[in-house]
């Protein structure tokens, strides 16, 4: 049976909750990722998305100018807008659960997290690649 991990991102990036905006975008583009957990002394205590970011920098209920976006963007923290104790899941769950997760909650990605300690991340680009991957069956044509 497949499982989370044959298909998790193993030791992902990640950021702790002083991390500013600033430096989240810097690690989502260099290392091409849209979700990063949020660690503390190793300890996972939320995760930030590429959407928690816009939220932020575009907010329709904080009016601000353009002059702004620099002071927002080295003042406010991954603390200020992650998703605090995220759910989770263990790396010997079935592939299948974890991907009806995703699709239930509308998540982009799932911490991964073993006794504990977070060992991976598994995104709905994980499974996409899977698929992607897999080698279509030859069918015999019917004359």
């Amino acid at each position: 049976m497949l499982t989370v991990n044959d298909l998790m991102t193993v030791i992902p990036n990640t950021v702790t909750p002083s991390s500013t905006l600033r430096q989240v975008i810097e690690l989502m583009k260099t290392q091409a990722c849209r979700q990063l957990p949020v660690l503390v002394g190793g300890k996972l205590v939320g995760i930030i998305t590429d959407r928690d970011v816009r939220l932020v920098m575009n907010s329709p209920l904080i009016l601000h100018g353009r002059w702004q976006d620099e002071e927002i963007l080295d003042t406010v923290t991954a603390e200020d807008c992650m998703t605090p104790d995220p759910l989770t899941i263990t790396p010997q769950m079935p592939a299948y659960q974890a991907a009806n997760v995703l699709s239930i909650y509308k998540f982009g990605a799932l911490p991964v997290v073993d006794e504990g300690v977070l060992v991976g991340i598994i995104t709905v680009t994980d499974f996409l690649n899977y698929f992607a991957n897999q080698q279509p069956e030859t069918i015999d044509q019917i004359d």
